[in-house]
């Protein structure tokens, strides 16, 4: 672990505590609880926040605080009416007065109150003894002070061994420093020396030290006994490489300030005569602006390595050069970027069902899966955001989702949409050396977001492309993978940033064209689409009153009977999801409106006679499309981008010479199942009854209606054997079965994909049976208990098994 920049050598302390620390990057990783099966008690007390300071537990020893807020002397003087006892935590940022939970760092120090003394200009000062380390957790009360619940977190000595061995290397390292200092007094070494265990001198090392806060922050955050210690050795090593320099330094010092001092009387010169001839110089008016903000110790030791040199260079520049407004650019990308700030997130999950569940009906799986993540987030703090893939029709509530599940966890939420996206400079940036280069979509959205860790929705993933400006979806394998996220990097930014913290949701219609390394990143979690039952509470819930109030109508204003909606469904929309249903149900509510402005008329109730005079004659047919059985005609069911769709496959023999035809704009996997039909008819012409027939001079023509749309995939292998079958036997196929599965030459049924959205899709359009292959039985748990039972699943292992519950032998 190497030390973050040049500690200070004066800390930075004003009335209550004011400093710029921030909390540094490996904190929140050092102090996780593990996950026990019993969590620890909580413990009860007030706060006294604190600004650009922090208390360590080191029995014996005292420090003493000014403090000037009026809660914060609220809170001292509970605790002294009370066992003395409070909580001493250090801000985020230092310049908030008034601050709550999310304001303050997760780990402070629990302490006793020894003395309390009113000063003659108004502040108070506080001489307190730390005790021990806890975790600030929740938020019991705000007023008349902050009083929050917490637990204890206790050292981890998982290497004592090691530990022990650190303590000589770490006390001759302090001798050195103290030495060497002018401020740090001897009595510091005497009670480093007579401290004996690892974790109390690593705390009695760097509380003596004067270092910056966050580095201080960071100690008392870790948790481990011997990286603890191992830390401070290394920020000794620093201080006393600093500390030797400076004698060195101290020699050139004279040539310095004269070199500082010329420069200092020439930029005065030059600001004088710009002021004379009246020309503003808002270049230094931004520069010093850069500067102020990454003094302010919010940004990792690179960013502000890389900003100060960036900083010399544009002072240099002429201000009205390309240069100069390329370096400008780039300095305001870098200091607005969110490096470290994120949001805390909401652990209670009952809080988090309720808000999945005000929001969405159904989607039983996904709001299984974020409650799990949010219960493991309560146990382990350090644990992976997961990156999950919504994999579905369009419709079916893939992106209002995202923004549930941002509400849910109290997130940010932003979303980049993907689609037709072909040039890889979008996701990693364009290099600086280009004019008008800037940030990829991956960090501009982060910068929107104002966190590290927001929930960021990658949408229509599945419609990038590719061309001669690169693979987008070979730059998604680095964001999308937690092993390599948390060093993502920009081509324009060119300082490594960390995605971890952020939840990434992708979605998708179809996984068919995404690469299969993007793939197995991701956590994929199918939304096949809705039932009719679904589609009918979803718009009794949300899709009705939302158009009223959207139309400018009053709530409740127009009320749709159960049947009304159930017809619009079955007669008005073909679709796995409800945005046809909504658009619909926005056509009755508009021509209710129109009546609404015309007369002083109000409540107006649809019913189910009422839907074709608003929505005009049925455009789809409830049911099978034949009407009858037919011979030749068996119904596949196929999956598509918008869900499962049927389609009937045809058959027709007639005289020729044995050729075969296959229309309908078949893919290749198609028309070779076809001709495996073909083969196993043939084979077993004469067990089938249809001996007689010379297939030389018979022509086979097959065909997939819908002839526009491709079709592809082996699951109508079935549907076009019994199809096949029944034109040669010229007996009838009932109409009421759907048929799904993949045939061999030998005759037996090979499982498919896709068995939900096919068994939805039948279940839509009212079919009462469903072949399917005996592998696929499984498949089936996923599916809504009612879908279940309203139809009859009957699973098949070969052909013989399909052709006695399709073709009427009679």
């Amino acid at each position: 672990m190497t030390p973050p920049s040049k500690p200070s050598k004066k800390k930075q302390t004003s009335p209550d505590n004011t400093s710029t620390a921030s909390p540094t990057e490996t904190s929140a990783d050092a102090v996780d609880l593990d996950a026990e099966t019993q969590l620890p008690s909580e413990i009860n007390l007030p706060v006294l926040p604190l600004r650009g300071e922090t208390l360590f537990p080191i029995p014996d020893s005292v420090h003493s605080f000014v403090v000037g807020r009026e809660k914060s002397v609220a809170a001292i003087e509970e605790a002294l009416s009370k066992d003395r006892r409070i909580l001493l935590i250090g801000q985020q940022d230092p310049e908030l007065e008034s601050v709550d939970l999310n304001d303050l760092y997760e780990i402070g120090t629990e302490a006793s109150i020894v003395r309390m003394l009113k000063l003659p200009d108004g502040t108070t000062s506080v001489l307190v003894e730390g005790e021990r380390r806890l975790r600030a957790v929740n938020t019991i009360s705000e007023q008349p002070f902050l009083r929050v619940a917490s637990w204890p977190v206790d050292d981890l000595d998982e290497s004592p061994q090691v530990a022990k061995d650190l303590m000589p290397r770490a006390l001759d390292l302090f001798h050195r420093v103290v030495e060497l200092s002018d401020s740090i007094p001897e009595d510091s070494y005497i009670r480093a020396i007579n401290t004996e265990t690892p974790g109390s001198l690593a705390d009695v090392v760097a509380a003596s030290l004067p270092l910056l806060p966050d580095i201080h922050q960071e100690v008392l955050e870790i948790r481990e006994v011997s990286e603890r210690l191992t830390l401070v050795i290394q920020v000794l090593e620093e201080e006393i490489r600093v500390l030797e320099l400076e004698e060195t330094v101290r020699n050139g010092v004279r040539k310095e300030v004269e070199k500082d001092q010329r420069d200092l009387i020439l930029r005065e010169q030059l600001r004088t005569i710009t002021k004379e001839l009246g020309e503003p110089n808002a270049q230094s008016a931004e520069i010093e602006a850069f500067r102020k903000k990454l003094n302010s110790r919010k940004f990792p030791a690179a960013v502000i390595e890389r900003g100060l040199k960036d900083i010399e260079r544009l002072s240099s520049m002429p201000q009205g050069s390309p240069e100069a407004s390329m370096v400008r650019s780039y300095l305001e990308w870098l200091t607005e970027l969110p490096w470290k700030k994120r949001s805390r997130d909401t652990t209670n999950i009952r809080d988090a069902a309720k808000i999945l569940a005000s929001h969405h009906h159904g989607l039983d799986r996904v709001k299984e899966r974020l409650l799990e993540y949010i219960a493991v987030r309560r146990l382990a703090r350090n644990s992976r955001s997961p990156i999950l893939c919504f994999v579905g029709p369009p419709g079916v509530g893939k992106t209002s989702l995202g923004r549930s599940i941002a509400e849910a966890l109290s997130r940010k939420f932003v979303r980049v949409s993907l689609g037709g996206v072909r040039d890889e400079a979008e996701i990693r940036g364009h290099r600086m050396t280009y004019i008008g280069s800037m940030p990829g979509r991956i960090l501009q959205m982060m910068r929107r977001a104002g966190t590290v860790n927001p929930v960021f929705m990658i949408d229509e993933v599945d419609k990038l492309g590719m061309d001669f400006r690169g693979d987008p979806s070979a730059a998604l394998l680095e964001v999308l993978d937690p092993e390599q996220n948390h060093t993502f990097s920009d081509h324009y930014i060119e300082i490594p940033y960390d995605l971890s913290r952020a939840i990434f949701i992708a979605t998708a219609n179809t996984l068919d064209n995404l690469p299969p390394a993007l793939v197995d990143r991701m956590e994929v979690i199918d939304l096949p689409g809705y039932v009719e039952d679904e589609k009918v509470a979803i718009a009794e819930k949300f899709l009705i009153e939302r158009e009223i109030i959207e139309h400018g109508l009053q709530s409740g204003g127009v009320k749709f009977t159960r049947g009304s909606i159930v017809r619009i469904i079955r007669e008005y929309t073909q679709e796995a999801g409800v945005r046809g249903l909504t658009r619909s149900i926005a056509t009755i509510v508009r021509k209710h409106a129109v009546l609404r402005a015309e007369s002083s008329e109000q409540g107006w109730e649809v019913g189910e006679s009422d839907v074709p005079k608003h929505l005009g004659p049925a455009k789809f047919r409830f049911g099978m499309a034949e009407a009858e059985d037919s011979v030749a005609v068996a119904t596949a069911v196929f999956n598509t981008p918008s869900g499962g769709d049927l389609a009937p496959i045809e058959v027709i023999l007639a005289p020729g010479t044995g050729q075969v035809e296959l229309t309908g704009l078949m893919g290749n996997i198609m028309q070779e199942s076809a001709h495996a039909a073909l083969t196993y008819a043939r084979a077993h012409a004469s067990r089938l009854g249809y001996k007689d027939v010379d297939f030389s001079k018979q022509d086979v023509h097959v065909h997939v209606p819908s002839g526009s749309l491709p079709k592809e995939g082996p699951s109508a292998g079935l549907a076009m054997a019994i199809a096949l079958i029944s034109a040669l036997t010229k007996k009838k196929v009932r109409r009421d079965v759907i048929l799904t599965g993949e045939i061999t030459l030998q005759g037996r049924v090979l499982p498919v994909g896709s068995i939900k959205a096919k068994v939805l899709a039948a279940h839509r359009a009212g079919i009462g049976k469903f072949v399917m292959p005996k592998s696929n039985r499984q498949d089936l748990v996923d599916l809504p208990e009612h879908v279940r039972k309203q139809m009859d699943f009957v699973e098949v292992a070969n052909l013989n098994d399909a052709l006695s519950q399709t073709i009427r032998l009679a």
